[in-house]
């Protein structure tokens, strides 16, 4: 993969994404799915799910790689996107592979993620991460990424 861009901030995360699923060729219904880590991915995959509220597709979150505990993300007036309680079956279109996924001492393996998008052949798969994760872990070879967004938090700044 070569470099596309450089952008800033937390819209130079969300609008390459947006723009990416929009040239997609996604129909209404279709899924995107994100794989991430419970609690620290969660409020990422919300604020994803939040910028392409937009599109006809429909949202799910699947905690690690566990595809029976498959969540719906549904919008919430006055609050933005947010994980609900209803389970719903996989079919994704896309998946969204989270970083902390691939973070030292996270409890699912690279293979475990690898089998799991191997049951979906034909599916485009976005990775987004954070501080080089995918690269420093060991994923950028083991996965057909179709799209990177690798952030960085670089000053992170604390006022006391």
């Amino acid at each position: 993969m070569e470099l596309i861009e450089e952008l800033s901030g937390v819209p130079g995360m969300l609008r390459p994404f947006k723009a990416y699923l929009r040239e997609a060729g996604l129909a209404p219904g279709d899924q995107v799915v994100y794989y991430g880590c419970p609690g620290t991915c969660t409020p990422f995959i919300e604020l994803l799910g939040f910028a392409v509220r937009d599109l006809p597709v429909e949202q799910v979150y699947v905690p690690y790689a566990d595809e029976a505990e498959s969540r719906v993300i549904r919008p919430v007036g006055g609050v933005g996107m947010q994980v609900a309680s209803d389970a719903v079956r996989v079919d994704p279109k896309v998946i969204v592979l989270m970083g902390g996924l691939a973070m030292p001492g996270v409890p699912v393996t690279k293979e475990a993620v690898q089998s799991v998008v191997g049951t979906h052949p034909g599916t485009k798969v976005v990775g987004i991460c954070f501080m080089h994760m995918f690269e420093k872990a060991g994923w950028l070879d083991a996965f057909d990424f179709d799209l990177i967004i690798d952030a960085v938090l670089d000053p992170v700044r604390v006022w006391g």
